[in-house]
């Protein structure tokens, strides 16, 4: 059988592992991006670059954006130049960023008035899993169109999670990122306090993250800030945008997120002294003294 034509739109450093990973399996595959220098290595490689959402839509059955926040989305989906307009009835549209509950579904009824579908499918995982096609999917939205949706996730994720209707994954992303989020800035915290008190870092790191503090996150950030490496996997400024979210989300459902609260004002904290367009593990080194 033949596979079905995939549209990515957004390669930044998620959108760009998973083209990566479309084209090595052999999907017909369509690329854009709005800075269309992050596009020619694709075309090089034999992806068809797109010179809209519009376009991109257009040549293709599943249509994946992979964007920062709801601005970024609202603006590749809607509009005369966005992938609404060029997607053909039938065509299932994958929103893989982190977005607000409402925005989501906002979007699944535009989609629906051109009748095609909407998952709303954000991923845990950063870099090296997207290029390795070790994702994993947070899925709101019908198991009919996840199921026709499997031959492309399966090449880009290891784990599919079908959460309930259309904003679950997103509501469930939304939890996700802020308990990672709060972590960080714990984490960010304990250090100052470390550095504070005159204690020996290797050996107290050592103790929280072999300790009962010591989840996969506060083991990888632990292990950056050490080594003082705060390339972006996920940067900064995405964390607290996505703190911002979830907040506001849990605040529509009548609850409140103190932690969550207090952890995006150490992140605010950390753009403001210029980290945010580092890896979100630098927060801990926006809490060092000197």
């Amino acid at each position: 059988m033949s596979k079905a034509g995939v549209a990515i739109i957004g390669l930044g450093i998620m959108g760009s592992g998973m083209a990566g990973r479309l084209l090595s399996a052999g999907f017909p595959l369509t690329v854009y991006n709005r800075n269309h220098d992050k596009s020619a290595p694709f075309g090089r490689a034999g992806a068809s670059v797109a010179g809209s959402p519009r376009e991109a839509a257009s040549k293709a059955d599943i249509i994946i954006s992979m964007v920062a926040d709801d601005i970024a989305s609202s603006g590749v989906w809607l509009g005369d130049n966005g992938a609404l307009a060029g997607a053909s009835r039938g065509s299932v549209l994958i929103e893989c960023s982190t977005l607000t509950v409402g925005w989501i579904k906002e979007l699944a009824a535009a989609a629906a008035q051109r009748g095609c579908e909407l998952l709303d499918a954000p991923v845990t995982g950063t870099k090296p899993d997207a290029a390795s096609g070790e994702l994993s999917f947070l899925i709101g939205g019908s198991e009919a169109t996840l199921v026709t949706a499997k031959p492309v996730l399966s090449v880009l994720g290891r784990e599919f999670i079908h959460l309930g209707p259309t904003g679950s994954g997103a509501l469930m992303k939304l939890i996700n990122n802020f308990m990672c989020g709060v972590q960080a800035a714990s984490l960010a915290e304990a250090e100052s306090m470390i550095a504070a008190g005159g204690l020996d870092l290797e050996k107290a790191l050592s103790i929280l993250t072999h300790g009962a503090p010591g989840s996969g996150l506060v083991q990888r950030a632990a292990a950056r800030a050490f080594a003082n490496d705060f390339t972006p996997n996920f940067p900064l400024h995405l964390m607290a945008k996505d703190l911002g979210y979830a907040i506001d989300e849990a605040s529509h459902l009548g609850h409140k997120l103190q932690t969550a609260s207090s952890a995006l004002a150490i992140f605010k904290d950390a753009i403001a002294k210029g980290y945010g367009d580092q890896d979100f593990s630098a927060v801990i080194k926006s809490q060092q003294r000197g």
